[in-house]
């Protein structure tokens, strides 16, 4: 037991003596820190430095007992000498003057020179008139936004002036434009200039004019589109049915999908087709635009595709997994192949919306909204319609950026002036009769093609099965929206060769299709809007032919009368006076396309928020 509690001694005097040897290097090291920091205070008062260093520990942190403590937690990160630090603000200061010093006398005389010429700048600005200083902002924001054109992440660019184009003076591009009826608007609407001729669209290339053989010169929207869409602007066009609006947005279209499949701009995870888009309101105009877009697209080895529905979609299907740079689509259909993944727009860089109102008509609204949203945010898109109603202003504000618009006639429907319109007031029940005596007449002059409009669909089968029993069997055709696409394609194509000259359709034909040599169109039952009626009559007499529109007029038609006469005086037609004394000429308030006096009365005005209820 006594060795024991020897060795018990000896060992705590062991330990005492170390901690006495620890406290005493403790007490050194405070001393060291408390003269270290009176130097640096010496040398802070001579720099006339204020801050204090964060890396100095205060007075507090110095008794032994808080150094024990601490010699149990482990070491943070070493610090550095205090001697070789400075301060950030000493630091800055001592680089500003080795670099004024190092600063030649000659830099010096240049910066006075560069700010007297800002001085002197800024005193001519404030001596010019507010005009001249908005035109000058004007000037600053455009060569932005052309920069923007070239540097953005699809080149959309790519007209240039020819010389002839920009030596047309001001007055000669303001009397083509009185000439024509035309209208522009927008930022920059003022230095656009009419493309008069094919061969001064420089900046494209040749192949993609190859689709305007043919033709003597471009139409009026074509002359004012071109310019702006191969510049890289949105537009909207307004312009009456047949005046070339599918060549307007495909020509610019080719150039800038060309361009693209030379030079890959987008990341992997992006998909590289399709580069365009094209949505249109029924199949038939869908299938026309897809026919001119793979016609004018063949020789620049542009590929498309045709998406509507009505037809398997087996076909369609594989052209998208395979992938073509252009897709013409009806939104209900390609809203379906969305869902299935097949559709992925992400990549889609030109965007068309071709008869807008129409596709708003027909309730296509949220539809569009969702492709529009999943398309390429730096796309360019162009917008055509027939109307200009707030609805289709409200669409073009949301999905077009600083748009240019071009307006060939008025913001109202007008009927196409080379259309003889007879309105002939009749007896529901002799419509029949009236109608073979017409057939007869005209078919016997030599007429090519005749088409007749109907209201309904079992009307159309009634009236198609009356003039196979007449003794018109093989010579006539019907389509309407009950029959199988099969069937309708045939019959268009059989009206088109001319194998079958006399077409019965609805409403389905009435507006885009572009059916050469139409001379006589018969409307066998008014249609519900006027604006349907000036679609109809517009199938006839395009591209500067001359055509003849007669239309059946009964007592049940009675509330479009007004309408219709006012239709008529705005294209100089003769009013026949048994319409103008027969029935009240007062044009009531319109209502809604698709729900007639049943739809939202709104007047014009916004529709109300939701309210959200909630219940107990």
């Amino acid at each position: 037991m006594q060795a024991l509690v020897a060795k018990f001694l000896t060992l705590s005097g062991l330990i005492e003596g170390l901690t006495m040897v620890e406290l005493q290097t403790e007490g050194t090291k405070c001393e060291k820190q408390k003269k270290e920091k009176k130097l640096l205070k010496a040398k802070r008062k001579e720099q006339n430095v204020i801050e204090e260093s964060p890396e100095i520990q205060s007075d507090e942190a110095c008794p032994a007992t808080e150094s024990a403590k601490k010699k149990k937690s482990k070491k943070k990160e070493k610090r550095k000498p205090i001697d070789t630090e400075e301060t950030m603000e000493g630091s800055v200061k001592k680089m500003k003057m080795t670099e004024q010093d190092l600063e030649s006398p000659e830099k010096k005389r240049k910066k006075k020179k560069n700010k007297n010429k800002n001085k002197a700048k800024e005193e001519e600005d404030n001596v010019l008139s507010p005009d001249a200083q908005s035109n000058k902002a004007k000037k600053k924001v455009r060569a932005e936004d052309e920069k923007e054109l070239h540097t953005g992440i699809f080149r959309k660019s790519f007209f240039k002036p020819s010389p002839e184009t920009l030596a047309m003076s001001t007055g000669a591009v303001t009397s083509y434009l009185n000439e024509n009826c035309i209208t522009l608007e927008g930022d920059g609407h003022e230095d656009v200039k009419p493309v008069t001729a094919f061969n001064l669209l420089t900046g494209l290339p040749e192949m993609a004019l190859d689709a305007c053989r043919g033709f003597e010169r471009p139409t009026p929207i074509q002359a004012l589109c071109w310019p702006v869409i191969a510049s890289g602007r949105d537009v909207i066009g307004t312009a009456e049915t047949g005046s070339g609006k599918t060549l307007a947005f495909s020509v610019p279209a080719l150039a800038h999908l060309a361009h693209r499949k030379r030079n890959a701009v987008l990341p992997k995870e992006i998909p590289s087709s399709p580069m365009m888009l094209v949505l249109a309101p029924t199949r038939e105009l869908a299938m026309q635009s897809a026919e001119v877009l793979e016609n004018a697209g063949r020789n620049c080895g542009i590929t498309s595709t045709c998406i509507y529905g009505g037809v398997p979609k087996s076909e369609q299907r594989q052209a998208l997994r395979r992938g073509v740079d252009a897709v013409v689509a009806t939104p209900g259909r390609l809203i379906d192949l969305m869902e299935e993944g097949l559709a992925d727009l992400r990549g889609v860089s030109y965007l068309v919306l071709d008869e807008a109102d129409r596709m708003l008509d027909q309730g296509f609204e949220r539809a569009i909204r969702t492709i529009v949203e999943q398309t390429h945010k730096e796309r360019q898109t162009c917008l055509f319609s027939a109307t200009w109603p707030n609805a289709i202003r409200d669409l073009a504000h949301e999905f077009l950026t600083c748009p240019i618009r071009v307006t060939v006639g008025s913001d109202d429907l007008a009927a196409g002036r080379n259309v003889t319109q007879i309105v002939e007031v009749v007896e529901e029940r002799s419509r029949d009769g009236r109608l073979q005596k017409l057939l007869g007449k005209y078919q016997g002059k030599g007429v090519k093609r005749t088409l007749i409009f109907v209201l309904y669909k079992k009307e159309a089968d009634r009236v198609l099965n009356n003039l196979h029993r007449s003794g018109w069997n093989n010579l006539a055709a019907c389509i309407h929206g009950d029959k199988t696409q099969e069937a309708r394609t045939k019959a268009v194509a059989d009206f088109k060769s001319g194998r079958v000259p006399i077409l019965v359709a609805t409403d389905v034909a009435a507006r885009g299709l572009d059916i050469p040599d139409v001379s006589f169109v018969i409307n066998y039952s008014f249609p519900l809007t006027i604006e349907d009626y000036v679609h109809r009559i517009g199938r006839t007499g395009r591209a500067g032919k001359t055509g003849v529109a007669h239309t059946f007029f009964h007592s049940g038609d009675k509330l479009r009368a007004g309408e219709l006469v006012k239709v008529l005086k705005e294209s100089n037609q003769k009013v026949p006076e048994e319409l103008m004394t027969r029935f009240d000429l007062s044009i009531k308030r319109k209502e809604h396309k698709l729900y007639g006096a049943f739809g939202p009365k709104d007047y014009g005005q916004p529709m109300k928020k939701a309210t959200k209820i909630k219940f107990d």
